[in-house]
């Protein structure tokens, strides 16, 4: 395995880690403590790791050359009848997710425009990968698919959308989400391409 394909991997597990322990956080702070008792407010990727999620599935995407990188992690655990705020804390808790993402992206971008020329062309490429990554993982985690972030951004912005359809949506959401990765997530690949260039300069 490539040198370029490990690091894609440990970028990848990190920034699926990062957005698992954000839900944690994000439903701590509007008061579950359902994560922190499970011991989920880590870094360490050992508590959070799927093993098909983080590892197989990503290392068979990259090896086959795909346009897009999928992984996941264990979903951090959280009891939405815990939350104080109910009309909005599950929003809360789902954005914070790719908040989390888009966020690490704006960071690593800064360092690169900060320091264009203290940088070794190794470095940016590897920096580029990690912003690249973690947009597509917050636009993938956007989609209104259960059981996406999106789609419980979806259902508490149109409650009574949810009322109506949400037990239906999360019964067929696996067999949309297949459908959804099998023929159209290639397309969300550009997308996060052009972003990480206008946000990076490489």
């Amino acid at each position: 395995m490539e040198v370029l394909t490990i690091f894609q991997i440990i970028i990848l597990i990190l920034s699926v880690v990062i957005h698992e322990v954000a839900h944690g956080y994000a439903a701590l702070w509007m008061g579950d403590v359902t994560a922190k008792y499970a011991g989920r407010l880590t870094l360490n990727p050992i508590k959070h790791l799927d093993p098909m999620g983080s590892i197989i599935l990503p290392a068979i995407l990259i090896m086959f050359n795909s346009s897009f990188i999928l992984g996941w992690a264990k979903p951090v655990p959280y009891n939405p009848y815990n939350l104080r705020n109910k009309r909005w804390g599950e929003l809360v808790v789902a954005i914070a997710g790719p908040i989390s993402n888009i966020l690490l992206a704006l960071l690593i971008s800064l360092v690169v425009r900060l320091y264009p020329g203290g940088l070794s062309m190794a470095f940016v490429e590897i920096a580029f990968i990690a912003v690249l990554i973690n947009l597509f993982l917050a636009l993938f985690n956007m989609i209104p698919i259960p059981p996406l972030d999106g789609s419980k951004i979806l259902f508490n912005l149109f409650p009574g959308f949810a009322l109506k359809y949400r037990t239906r949506m999360e019964m067929s959401g696996p067999f949309l989400l297949i459908i959804f990765v099998m023929f159209f997530s290639s397309f969300l690949a550009p997308v996060a391409f052009y972003i990480a260039r206008l946000m990076t300069g490489f």
